[in-house]
């Protein structure tokens, strides 16, 4: 496994002087944000996708430095009812698959989207209950309306452009939030569909990441290092779902933190062999949203922390069996 790194973390760099910095301290892979949620600093792809000699720069830029690419990520809701908004979601999405083929990367990562509870829906409707029944109807309707036809046909696209990973990062607010939603759609949408886990989303919900990653096993396809610290008082109160803004850290009954800041390194140990057991070996990619760290401070931890747990090299015959 490599640790990796979400650059969009350092959009206020040059592409350069993010790859200069993260290669020298101690990154090996690289996630590249195309655009939607995740934005394009150090990606422009309309440039990159008409000019042969600023691909081949761009991708020289990475390779010069040690590093690989280890994804190309648009996170978006292409199945939102605004239909402007899904358009240009969708259209960033295809590109990030073209591109992702001329680099010879195979795995992009995204959001399974959200569609309302209708065509005539303004906003996303994500249904959390069975009752009443309306919630239901809802959820038909959008798995077998929406969902499903459309992650057919991009499975499709992708697998024709050479791109073998949809890595569909298991989010609430989205219709793939767990594991049990994410094998659905793959069922639904073929192989091509896997997840890009993230820890810190299942955390909260309650989720033993272990036992989600023996679940999924060989439907894994990339893997964000995030974490996530319960407040056991808030949720004593609350509960987990909780809408008040991230900023709002003492109030709110969780808060994503670097990795090691919401649990032990035994919980990321046990992760990461659960991760090798199943045969991922691809990156751990860092993505930083801790409130109480700066970037820096909060992405060094990250690297060290990430250092003495991974596990680098194959395993070795069992001499002693």
């Amino acid at each position: 496994m490599k640790i990796g790194i979400f650059t969009v973390l350092y959009a206020g760099k040059t592409f350069e002087e993010m790859l200069d910095f993260v290669a020298e301290n101690g990154v090996e892979s690289v996630e590249i944000g195309t655009g939607n949620w995740p934005g394009n600093a150090h990606c422009k792809m309309d440039e990159l996708l008409a000019d042969k000699e600023k691909l081949k720069n761009f991708k020289s830029a990475v390779e010069d430095r040690g590093l690989t690419i280890s994804a190309l990520s648009c996170h978006g809701n292409a199945l939102h009812p605004d239909k402007k908004f899904a358009a240009a979601n969708h259209e960033t999405h295809r590109k990030t698959i073209l591109l992702a083929e001329r680099l010879g990367v195979d795995t992009v990562v995204t959001f399974s989207g959200c569609p309302g509870d209708s065509e005539r829906s303004k906003y996303p409707n994500w249904v959390t209950c069975p009752w009443p029944e309306d919630f239901l109807a809802i959820l038909n309707w959008q798995w077998n309306k929406v969902v499903i036809p459309y992650w057919k046909k991009e499975a499709a696209f992708a697998k024709s452009h050479g791109v073998k990973k949809i890595a569909l990062e298991m989010h609430p607010g989205f219709v793939v939030y767990n594991p049990e939603t994410l094998l659905k759609l793959r069922d639904a949408a073929g192989p091509v569909i896997g997840a890009n886990f993230d820890p810190s989303h299942l955390f909260w919900q309650g989720i033993d990441p272990v036992a989600a990653i023996k679940k999924l096993n060989k439907a894994i396809y990339h893997f964000h290092a995030k974490d996530t610290k319960i407040d056991r008082y808030n949720t004593a109160v609350n509960g987990v779902l909780d809408t008040k803004n991230y900023g709002d850290i003492p109030a709110r009954s969780w808060v994503f933190r670097t990795v090691g800041y919401g649990n032990g390194q035994q919980v990321w140990r046990d992760m990461i062999s659960a991760l090798r057991a199943s045969g991922y070996n691809g990156a751990l990619s860092i993505e930083h949203e801790d409130g109480l760290m700066s970037i820096d401070e909060g992405f060094k931890k990250a690297v060290a922390f990430l250092k003495d747990s991974v596990i680098t090299e194959p395993p070795s015959d069992m001499w002693w069996a």
